[in-house]
């Protein structure tokens, strides 16, 4: 006597209870199936025939009662297990067929290998092969619409037997066929059932049950009779003993045969994903908006926002970042300002924190050339003015040692000087101006540097030699500031503390004099451009959160909308896991290409704005930092909808409409 393949014990399934009626559709159902077996079991509607087929394959667990697979008690088998007993035990042909919309005949029969860890070539083959014994070779790419009943039931069939299929579990299979289709169904049950499957048949139809060798009658969750008198003569075909022979326990904890399926289930959760979108592509479009415009509102604010830094950098590291100024002060409200003599500028020339010194010595003054009258600052300068500054002279040349040293009457002159006085001359050099009615001779033109800040502009202005502006203008001596390039402008704090403390020996401890540090202004306004930035990116961001919402809006809807697909991939195997795998695929999927599309948008809107003058500057760290919070985003926001896809109860998502 040989170990039965099924048992069942005392097996009752009660719906409801709490604030709902309590139903009880199966009142203690025992019955033994051996390998081998066609056993047809037949019932009215209502009966508990189909609840019986949803326990004896292990997508609904009994309210009580034993079950026993194998000689395995399966109450014992989480639900992991219970998918690899699905998907290496049975076959299910559904009255409805239940194949997957989008997918072709191939890839319906192909899923329960998908979830078993078959590879890719060996899994189309065998698909292909199955097709074609059932007479479908030509159909292997067509979708379930494009078949008619009876092949999408062979198709259903095909997919039943493309893990080997030791159980049929066939619900009222030909119930939606007409008679010729129906026919052909029942041939190739009897053909399995021939070469050793065991084949469950669920019908009403008593016509049907009588092609089985054994027919099961059940009536109010109770067996009302069974024609197997005795065990059934078993046929002994490979099939049935590689079932029969089967450890159950050994394979369930050996887990050997998944291995490697995770690649598989990957390429079909990215193939399926691509598919659905492609498929609603208009729906897709208006989701992938809010994380397109998110992911490119975030890029073009950080680049117009470094931009702008950059170019504020830029205007103010030109008038030199490694400046800092020396001049008098006052060390108490009644005391007269402090100076800051030549004597001092050759102490502080000596240090070896100081690359360059240049005594300035200048105010405002008024200018005239012909009858044009312009007020403008007039400083006297050293001959290293340029260097110091980092202003070249784009027009002559600058004056020289001995033009210093002989007080010659020569200037250089700003931009804006240049534009009010000699806009007439388109070569500027050699005519002479007035300041304060002393004739200067023009040598030279600056190069244009605008404003450093405020309504300061630093290209109206003259520089002439500082001896000649002490003797002919000013008639003193004694610089109105220094100027200070520091030797490494990464150390200009320190030069600023060796200056002081120089200067406070000079000047006997007295503190009339002030340093003060340019770059720390430059700085300043860096944190402040900073701030900016990350103020505009964040204000992107929100548009972002916005696409991540649309996300799991989608993906909520999709999960309705395919509930009844989450059953089917139960149905042949697939575990939570799998379920939770293939829709927070298809989100991250989302938030992949609507990254990519919003890069895209970015980089084109960037492009825009330069050819509009805008200062823009795109940072790798900002594209890559956008992105990934995309594809953060559908993680975080597509994890909810897959996990609730993944909590579905396999035969509530198979009957949901």
């Amino acid at each position: 006597m040989q170990t039965p393949l099924i048992t069942l014990s005392g097996i009752r399934k009660s719906y409801g209870g709490g604030d709902a009626p309590l139903v009880e559709v199966l009142r203690g159902i025992d019955m033994s199936i051996h390998a081998g077996e066609f056993v047809a079991i037949v019932g009215a509607s209502g009966s508990g025939k189909s609840t019986l087929m949803n326990i004896l394959g292990c997508l609904d667990r009994p309210t009580s009662g034993e079950y026993l697979f194998a000689g395995e008690n399966v109450a014992q088998l989480d639900s992991d297990e219970l998918a690899w007993l699905r998907r290496e035990a049975f076959g299910f042909v559904f009255q409805g067929y239940h194949l997957i919309p989008a997918a072709s005949a191939r890839e319906n029969v192909e899923m329960p290998a998908i979830y078993a860890g078959i590879p890719a070539a060996e899994r189309h083959a065998r698909a292909t092969a199955l097709l074609e014994r059932l007479g479908l070779g030509e159909r292997t790419a067509n979708r379930p619409h494009q078949l008619s009943g009876g092949q999408q039931q062979r198709v259903s069939i095909a997919r039943a037997l493309m893990n080997g299929g030791h159980i049929i579990l066939a619900d009222e299979p030909t119930g939606a066929l007409d008679s010729h289709s129906g026919a052909e169904v029942m041939t190739l049950l009897d053909e399995l059932a021939a070469l050793g499957h065991v084949v469950i048949l669920i019908t009403h139809d008593r016509e049907v049950a009588a092609r089985a060798k054994r027919v099961i009658e059940i009536r109010d969750g109770l067996i009302t009779s069974d024609t197997a008198t005795e065990h059934p003569e078993v046929q002994h075909s490979a099939n049935a003993d590689a079932l029969q022979a089967v450890d159950l326990r050994q394979r369930l904890e050996d887990g050997s045969e998944h291995n490697g399926a995770w690649k598989g289930e990957l390429v079909d959760a990215v193939h399926a994903a691509w598919r659905v979108m492609w498929i609603n592509r208009f729906r897709t479009a208006l989701t992938l908006l809010g994380i397109v415009i998110g992911v490119a509102s975030v890029v073009v604010m950080l680049a117009v926002g470094e931009g702008s830094k950059r170019q504020v950098m830029a205007q103010m590291g030109a008038f030199g970042s490694n400046i800092l100024y020396l001049s008098g002060l006052s060390s108490s409200p009644r005391a007269p300002r402090g100076i800051v003599s030549l004597t001092d500028v050759a102490a502080v020339a000596m240090l070896p924190q100081v690359k360059m010194i240049m005594p300035v010595n200048g105010s405002q003054a008024t200018v005239r050339f012909g009858n044009a009258d312009h007020a403008s600052y007039v400083g006297g300068n050293g001959i290293n003015f340029p260097e110091i500054f980092n202003w070249p002279v784009v027009e002559g040349s600058y004056f020289t040692q001995a033009d210093e040293d002989s007080a010659t009457a020569v200037a250089v002159i700003g931009k804006k000087v240049r534009d009010k006085l000699l806009k007439d001359f388109s070569d500027p050099i050699g005519q002479y101006i007035l300041i304060e009615n002393v004739p200067f001779q023009v040598i030279g033109v600056l190069q244009e540097k605008g404003a450093s800040s405020g309504d300061q502009d630093s290209d109206d202005r003259i520089a002439v030699p500082y001896s000649a502006a002490s003797i002919r203008l000013f008639g003193s001596q004694n610089p109105q500031y220094v100027a200070i390039a520091a030797a490494d402008a990464s150390q200009v704090k320190q030069t600023e503390q060796a200056i002081d403390e120089l200067m406070l020996g000079l000047h006997n401890g007295r503190r009339d004099f002030v340093v003060t540090n340019y770059a720390a202004m430059i700085q300043a306004e860096a944190r402040t451009q900073n701030t900016l930035s990350l103020m505009l990116g964040s204000i992107a961001a929100i548009s972002l959160l916005v696409g991540g919402i649309g996300v799991m809006n989608i993906m909520l809807m999709t999960v309705r909308e395919r509930t009844r697909e989450i059953g089917i991939r139960m149905a042949t195997g697939a575990r939570q896991r799998d379920i939770l795998r293939q829709f927070l695929t298809e989100a991250v999927m989302l938030s992949v290409v609507g990254g990519l599309c919003g890069v895209a948008l970015a980089l084109i809107v960037g492009g825009v704005l330069i050819l509009a003058e805008v200062a823009v500057q795109f940072s790798l760290l900002a594209v890559l930092g956008a992105f990934g919070c995309a594809l953060v985003t559908g993680v975080v926001f597509g994890f909810m909808p897959a996990r609730k896809a993944a909590r579905l109860d396999p035969v509530k998502a198979l009957t949901s409409e």
